[in-house]
């Protein structure tokens, strides 16, 4: 590439004197004038607002501007301005018992948005982001409870979870069966069988035989003779299609075998006790939520646990 300025014979115009291949030049044109203005106005723009707005860095903090305009309190007022336009509610919600929430149409619809909003951050991760559960969590659209689904036994759940060493939180266990060497490997396997037949599933037949008297003497006690459950205890029902854990013989066994045992945290520990009620409403309000019994003080604002 050589660099000799011209004249193009074509066009008039001088070139910049940058030749390429011997004979292609490149020709000094100016840029257009609205070009050239537009470009001094975002100049002048940015100067300007250099001047109203924060813009530039110092050591420990930055030019405020003469406008002192600052994202950080303008989201801050938003946030002020929203939790005043939502106060009557909250004060409503903390007063009322879950119950009186329920009838309230306005009430109750506030508290659904605001639990929604509550479970996809606190809940979603274990339960699923539609409350569909998953292997060893439980789905909550339909009405199969281990503690029970009317408001109160809910509330009563999520405040204090389970097995988690709140001394309010449900704490029966299953026993380790297995692992605790209660029973040995092929009475668990009849006993399985046996259990698998309550929900009429296919097992072999001699071994759900032998494993009878084992469920009597071993599980009846807490599921029931005839394998409804017990709610008082967690005791699943063990006669629907609803599985926990998986209805398959060596799914059952191994829940025989450890005994399981999940774990759920206190909310009321890491939640406030108004959020805790809307989150009871909206799981409530999924689907399987069961009549409400007489009105229990688990319905009303717990102090937050310790």
């Amino acid at each position: 590439m050589s660099h000799h300025k011209k004249i193009d014979e074509v066009t008039g115009v001088e070139t910049t004197g940058h030749v390429w291949d011997g004979d292609i030049c490149e020709l000094n044109k100016p840029l257009p004038k609205w070009w050239l203005y537009t470009f001094y106005a975002c100049i002048l723009w940015s100067i300007g607002y250099w001047i109203v707005y924060p813009a530039w860095p110092l050591v420990n903090s930055y030019t405020m501007g003469v406008l002192g305009f600052s994202q950080r309190t303008q989201v801050q007022n938003e946030i002020d301005e929203w939790k005043s336009g939502h106060a009557k509610y909250r004060t409503q919600i903390a007063e009322l018992p879950l119950a009186d929430i329920r009838k309230n149409e306005e009430l109750f619809q506030f508290s659904i948005a605001g639990g929604a909003a509550l479970f996809g951050e606190n809940c979603a991760g274990c339960h699923g982001r539609g409350a569909q559960g998953g292997i060893g969590y439980p789905n909550l659209n339909d009405d199969d409870w281990l503690w029970g689904g009317n408001l109160d036994q809910i509330h009563q759940t999520i405040s204090y979870g389970i097995r988690n060493g709140n001394p309010k939180a449900h704490d029966t266990a299953m026993p380790h069966f297995g692992t605790d060497k209660i029973l040995d490997n092929a009475q668990i396997s009849d006993v399985a069988n046996f259990v698998r037949s309550f929900a009429h599933l296919d097992v072999d037949a001699e071994a759900a035989k032998r494993g009878s008297q084992i469920y009597a003497d071993n599980c009846a006690a807490c599921h029931g003779e005839q394998g409804k459950g017990n709610q008082d205890m967690g005791a699943p029902n063990l006669t629907d299609a609803i599985w926990l854990y998986g209805s398959s013989q060596e799914a059952v066994m191994q829940s025989v075998r450890t005994g399981r045992g999940g774990i759920m945290p206190a909310w009321l520990e890491r939640l406030d006790p108004v959020a805790v009620k809307m989150l009871t409403l909206f799981v409530y309000s999924l689907g399987g939520g069961q009549a409400e019994t007489a009105s229990a003080p688990a319905s009303t604002v717990p102090e937050k646990a310790q």
